[in-house]
C-alpha cells in the first residue's frame, strides 16, 4: 500500500553553500571573524632546522655576515644569542632571524637563538643566573 505522505519532487536537490563569517571591522563593533594574514615571508625549513643546533660563534659569524645591525643588537645570554627591537622589525629582517634559525619569544619580548643548547622555559630571568656580554662591545685584539 502506498502512503501519500511522501511526496516526489522535480527539483534537484540544493548544492550545499560554505558559510564563510564576514571579517568584521574595529568599527564595525568587534574583533570576531576576522582573519589574520600570514605576512610572513618563505624560508628554508630545513636549513633554519640546522642552523638552531649551530654553537654560539658561528651564530655570531652568521649573524655579523648576514646583517651588521643584528649582530650590534645581539646579546649573548649564557650560551644563546638575544636579538631585542624598539618597535616590530621589517619582514626581510624577521625572515633573516627565522632562516638562522631565530625563534620569537613573546614572554621576553625577544628573538633567540638556542645554539643548540635546549632548554624548558624558566620562571626567573636568565640574566641573573648565566653571564651576559654583547659580541659588539667585546673588542678583539
Amino acid at each position: 500500500m502506498k502512503t501519500t505522505s511522501q511526496k516526489k519532487s522535480n527539483r534537484l536537490p540544493q548544492e550545499s553553500k560554505l558559510v564563510v563569517p564576514q571579517a568584521q571591522t574595529p568599527e564595525a563593533g568587534g574583533q570576531t571573524g576576522t582573519v589574520k594574514q600570514d605576512t610572513r615571508l618563505p624560508i628554508d625549513s630545513e636549513a633554519r632546522k640546522a642552523n638552531r643546533t649551530l654553537p654560539t660563534e658561528k651564530v655570531l659569524t652568521l649573524l655579523q655576515q648576514q646583517d651588521r645591525r643584528l649582530w650590534e643588537l645581539a646579546e649573548v645570554v649564557g650560551k644563546w644569542i638575544w636579538v631585542s627591537f624598539s618597535e616590530q622589525p621589517a619582514p626581510t629582517v624577521r625572515q633573516t632571524l627565522a632562516q638562522l634559525g631565530f625563534h620569537w619569544n613573546r614572554t621576553r619580548q625577544a628573538w633567540q637563538h638556542p645554539c643548540g643548547q635546549f632548554r624548558l622555559s624558566s620562571a626567573g630571568d636568565p640574566h641573573e643566573k648565566y653571564p651576559t656580554y654583547n659580541p659588539a662591545d667585546v673588542t678583539t685584539n
